[in-house]
């Protein structure tokens, strides 16, 4: 399996600290939030990841370089245009989907968790084998209860609450 990190995003929330910095190279303690995924990535046994990136997009590569430090091998793929979510998916298919691959994981690189991401593989495996998608969300945070997703319980499909700004 293959791991797509998502990086791209402007952080217009977390300004000013994502003016010269994009989001997933913030510090948290003494290291990069975006390392925290990598080192989860590495223990699960995924060791080809690619990041996308668009703001500051140098700056990625520069601080991550090879993923050498964490037994990966990391590709970068930088968007010129923000292609949302989907778009930076659709750029980066030719690496994630292959031969030998037919399912990957996707990770938001300026989100932290601390659940064990090689145990929450193994859970997956039946729903991988069978193609399915198999999504992992936190609880809405008290600063925003009513969330921006949900979740209907009878076909077990995911919308938008509403336009996202």
């Amino acid at each position: 399996m293959k791991a797509m990190i998502l990086a791209a995003g402007l952080g217009k929330r977390m300004q000013p600290l994502t003016n010269f910095a994009p989001k997933p190279l913030l510090n948290v303690g003494d290291r990069y939030l975006i390392e925290f995924h990598l080192e989860k990535l590495a223990k699960a046994g995924i060791k080809d990841v690619v990041i996308n990136t668009h703001w500051l997009a140098e700056k990625i590569p520069e601080a991550l370089g090879s993923g050498a430090k964490w037994g990966l091998t990391i590709q970068y793929r930088h968007e010129p245009e923000l292609l949302e979510t989907a778009g930076g998916i659709q750029q980066a298919l030719d690496f994630l989907v292959d031969d030998d691959a037919e399912t990957f994981l996707l990770i938001n690189g300026d989100v932290y968790f601390e659940w064990d991401l090689a145990v929450w593989l193994e859970k997956a495996q039946v729903l991988i084998k069978s193609r399915q998608a198999f999504l992992a969300l936190v609880e809405n945070p008290s600063h925003h209860l009513d969330g921006d997703f949900c979740v209907d319980t009878e076909s077990h499909s995911l919308s938008l609450k509403k336009t996202l700004s």
